[in-house]
């Protein structure tokens, strides 16, 4: 002890240290776009941000999805391109169009340069910007009356070979020796780069696929977060309930809480043909889920929301109220989410149960529950890092559970947990040999509310009531 003859402060923490909720409502998209970063995260915040990944061309999904994600208000999306012009693509060689009224389109969207040649396939002096114009599409435009109409023009570019986007490249891999990640494994890095993980995971046009599917429960199992998997285009009411159970048909054989289980697709205007086309839910959910968070919070449930942007479902689906019928409530009742529309109710999403449901019957197969306790668990294990490796004592003990329960009492103020959610130190827990092996123990016992799923009337006619009259 130094020696000193007069009078000091020692300040002491109290251990008031804040506790931050995770960012519950970030989306993980992979896909494909012919422009843009390769196999890297990419933060895209917005419309401006989402321009680099080009227009919504036929067969490519990133920029629609985000479209549909954009259009529900939601905030932040990681994006991974998986999408390699030089494995991707197939070759078309001296494809031949005429000119017609000064315009022709191409059989395919072209990726790259274009070459144009004349008829007998020699080269021409025709310039790009300067007597013709190309889009994304494949449409081709004369500029400045540079070419006669009726003229035969050859073109050889490249297009997307859709074949060559498997399971396996959507996945992707991770070479050690290297450190480069592929696909899905590019999210690994997402922590470090940006401060959070995705926890909304999807790959809109590929998760019907059972390897991508997989890979997208792998993640979510280590982000804890959640996946949404789409029905192949065109299955049928049917078929989505005969893909249910161990036996099912596809991908909707599982019975994860983590996945939720979409059907069916819906349509979306598509600028490429000026038509509606069908595009998979899982993009316009994950956009729902993620302006929920946003504007009434994590612990509130997507369903019966309105969808925007969309001029209906792939299929039409019967949605009376009270019918258990129904095509909605017979989905439902299989853990399938879907789409209710009625009259005057617009789209919106329906269903609160993951595909745990209805094999398990516990709270966990509502999805607004299993993403509570991922956010509680995971905010509560980060803030305390700061207590790893200090001395344990009393104080640190009590450090810990005040600064939880302090945590906890503002999540019941908000409405996330129901009153008597708690941090408990349990002695019986942390015997003097654990303690002496470095190991603390504490229990969290909290509940959130689940939704108001059914609401029963109970109606009675009652002719006493005439007795009111005079």
């Amino acid at each position: 002890m130094t020696y000193l003859h007069g009078v000091e402060t020692i300040e002491v923490p109290n251990g008031s240290k804040s506790v931050n909720i995770v960012k519950s409502g970030v989306i993980g998209l992979v896909g494909i776009s012919a422009i843009g970063p390769k196999n890297q995260v990419i933060m895209v915040n917005g419309e401006r941000d989402a321009a680099q990944f080009g227009k919504q061309v036929p067969g490519f999904t990133i920029a629609q999805s985000l479209e549909a994600i954009f259009l529900q208000g939601a905030g932040s999306v990681l994006v991974v391109n998986v999408f390699d012009p030089a494995l991707h693509t197939s070759a078309v060689t001296a494809e031949s169009k005429t000119v017609v009224d000064g315009t022709l389109k191409l059989s395919a969207s072209p990726i790259g340069t274009v070459t144009v040649l004349d008829s007998e396939g020699a080269a021409t002096s025709f310039v790009l910007g300067t007597d013709y114009s190309i889009d994304e599409y494949g449409n081709f435009k004369v500029l400045n009356g540079a070419i006669a109409n009726g003229t035969v023009l050859k073109f050889t570019f490249a297009k997307l070979n859709a074949a060559a986007i498997t399971s396996s490249v959507i996945v992707g891999t991770y070479d050690s020796s290297t450190n480069v990640r592929t696909g899905i494994k590019c999210f690994d890095t997402a922590l470090e780069t940006f401060g959070y993980n995705p926890k909304i995971m999807i790959a809109p046009g590929y998760s019907s696929l059972s390897g991508v599917s997989a890979g997208l429960l792998q993640a979510a199992e280590k982000f804890r977060g959640i996946v949404y998997v789409d029905a192949p285009v065109g299955t049928t009411v049917a078929a989505a309930m005969a893909g249910r159970g161990p036996s099912g048909t596809f991908n909707f054989n599982t019975s994860n809480k983590r996945v939720e289980l979409l059907f069916p697709h819906l349509k979306k205007y598509d600028p490429a043909t000026d038509t509606n086309v069908s595009f998979p839910y899982s993009a316009f959910l994950a956009g729902v889920r993620a302006a929920v968070d946003l504007t009434d919070g994590f612990w509130v449930s997507s369903s019966n929301k309105e969808i925007k942007g969309i001029a209906g479902t792939e299929r039409a689906l019967s949605s009376t109220p009270g019918d258990v019928n129904s095509d909605v409530n017979i989905l439902n009742a299989a853990g399938i989410t879907t789409v209710f529309n009625t009259f005057g109710s617009g789209p919106r999403t329906w269903g609160n149960r993951n595909a745990s449901f209805p094999t398990e019957t516990g709270i966990s197969n509502f999805t607004n529950i299993v993403r509570i306790a991922d956010v509680v668990t995971e905010s509560l294990e980060q803030a305390s890092l700061q207590y790893i490796d200090q001395p344990i004592s009393q104080g640190l003990i009590d450090s810990i559970r005040e600064n939880g329960n302090a945590f906890m009492r503002i999540l019941i103020g908000r409405g996330a947990l129901l009153p008597g959610s708690k941090v408990l130190y349990n002695e019986n827990d942390n015997p003097p040999e654990e303690l002496a092996n470095g190991h603390l123990t504490f229990e969290l016992l909290f509940m959130g509310p689940t939704p108001s799923e059914r609401i029963t009337f109970k109606s009675y006619l009652d002719i006493s009531l005439f007795s009111s009259i005079s």
